[in-house]
């Protein structure tokens, strides 16, 4: 059962990790360091595009933008940094004892 919960909070902690990049690579796509016609990079912001977006579409609809800001990635860091507590400190040890 340890090595259950230890994946489960490896795959959020990777989750966050991807959150970050993604929301980096779009600044950099945004202040136009990085050119996204490049296929390397098209296929890295469609990767990470297909792996966030999902989760951050229900957010969208409840959260409005603030003069162009996105803040739905922020909203979602700080959901899964409390599932990974959660799973840490609640779940997990009701399981282990």
């Amino acid at each position: 059962m340890t090595a259950i919960f230890w994946l489960l909070d490896a795959v959020l902690g990777f989750y966050i990790f991807v959150i970050i990049a993604s929301v980096i690579l779009s600044w950099l796509t945004m202040f136009g360091i990085i050119n996204s016609y490049q296929p390397f990079v098209r296929t890295v912001m469609d990767m990470l595009n297909a792996l966030t977006e999902p989760a951050l579409a229900p957010i969208r609809r409840f959260l409005p933008r603030l003069n162009g800001i996105d803040l739905s990635p922020l909203v979602l860091y700080f959901l899964v940094y409390a599932l990974r507590i959660l799973l840490r400190h609640d779940i997990a040890p009701l399981f282990l004892n």
